[in-house]
């Protein structure tokens, strides 16, 4: 007699927007609050995250757009072009991860959802991150050799304070937004399914990413401290120079006066 076929189900990441507000939303299927997690149908579950991801296992297309379209009002900073990752997942009886990226679980039970879908939600966030430093990296990088090489970026002050803001602006957006390094909060109940995170952590290079990010994001800060002491600095000369214009006014209008009265 021939063994049934493992099941085989697909997993989706999708980046919403850059938050979802989460705040009610708690239903009577829930699996977890933090992250909201809950069941669709028989076999379908979802996982919602702060930082703008929702991950999608077992779903329908149109339960897909179901929710996504329920979630619509609650999304922060929505994308119009929702970027995604998808990921295989096999119920074959053993926590691995096959050869070509396929994912093999146990079962799909609550807490084994949970780490997968943990794993994933980060993945997609990092990409997001990681696109956003580049961006910015790409043009703060040409003023750090500039002001490696002849000590002076090269670009107007108007330039350099929309590059320092756009720095800013990522390293806010990218700091306190994704904790890559924090594990999921069930493993805390169940420690047995630590090593099939630490292999979805290995298979999508988290720890590695996040630390290739981190050091262009002290790169991007270091720089817009830079620029803005070179703009400290350039402000402090003007200041200086126009106070001596000053000094020298002033001088030449007492001895202006002087000479007059001198003269009558």
């Amino acid at each position: 007699m021939n063994e049934p076929a493992p099941a085989k189900l697909t997993a989706r990441a999708l980046l919403l927007g850059d938050r979802i507000d989460l705040a009610g939303l708690e239903r009577t299927d829930t699996i977890s609050l933090t992250p909201l997690a809950f069941h669709v149908g028989p076999s379908g579950r979802v996982a919602l995250y702060r930082y703008g991801v929702a991950v999608l296992v077992g779903l329908s297309p149109l339960e897909e757009d179901d929710i996504i379209a329920k979630m619509k009002e609650r999304i922060v900073g929505a994308r119009l072009l929702k970027e995604d990752e998808t990921a295989q997942l096999v119920l074959d009886g053993d926590d691995r991860i096959a050869p070509g990226g396929v994912i093999g679980l146990k079962d799909l039970s609550d807490a084994r959802f949970l780490v997968f879908a943990d794993a994933l939600a980060k993945s997609v966030a990092l990409g997001r991150d990681e696109r956003e430093v580049s961006r910015v990296f790409d043009e703060i990088e040409p003023l750090a050799h500039s002001l490696a090489r002849h000590g002076r970026p090269g670009r107007g002050r108007r330039d350099l304070l929309r590059l320092i803001g756009k720095a800013l602006g990522a390293q806010h957006r990218v700091s306190g937004r994704v904790a890559v390094e924090e594990k999921p909060d069930v493993l805390w109940d169940r420690p047995d399914l630590e090593r099939l995170y630490a292999r979805l952590e290995d298979e999508y290079e988290l720890k590695e990413r996040a630390q290739t990010l981190q050091r262009k994001l002290d790169v991007i800060v270091e720089t817009a401290r830079a620029l803005a002491d070179l703009i400290d600095a350039d402000r402090s000369s003007l200041m200086e120079a126009a106070i001596v214009v000053l000094i020298v006014l002033e001088l030449a209008a007492s001895l202006f006066q002087i000479i007059f009265q001198s003269s009558h």
